[in-house]
């Protein structure tokens, strides 16, 4: 029998975690209840809604964000999946920092291993 199972991440901005997954081609639905095995629902901030009713959220507990789902119907590498949000997540993150601290960005360029190599400068 499958079940709603939670997975901890490193993600505290919900707004830069909608961002996120949009750029990355989901529609997603705020505060939203999240649809898993035989009907069974609970509620997420944000829910990317899938064609096979097994959706995925995002959860915001205390100051992170969890991933929930029913993921026996969600029909997804969980590792990939995760991965692809983690890495997005951590340079729209970087970007704003380096803004907020008034540097600009100088350089950016995606490796062959899938690494995002950015170089940043500020005229002092």
């Amino acid at each position: 029998m499958s079940h709603f199972s939670t997975i901890k991440v490193q993600i505290k901005n919900g707004e830069i975690l909608n961002q996120v997954l949009q750029e990355l081609g989901y529609s997603v639905e705020c505060n939203a209840e999240i649809r898993g095995y035989q009907g069974k629902t609970t509620t997420a901030d944000y829910v990317i809604r899938q064609s096979n009713r097994y959706d995925i959220g995002f959860r915001q507990n205390g100051e992170t964000y969890d991933i929930v789902a029913d993921f026996w119907g969600a029909n997804l590498d969980r590792q990939q999946f995760l991965n692809s949000i983690q890495q997005k997540y951590a340079h729209k993150t970087l970007l704003n920092a380096v803004q907020d601290q008034g540097f600009n960005l100088e350089e950016e360029e995606t490796l062959n291993d899938g690494t995002v190599r950015v170089v940043v400068g500020r005229w002092i």
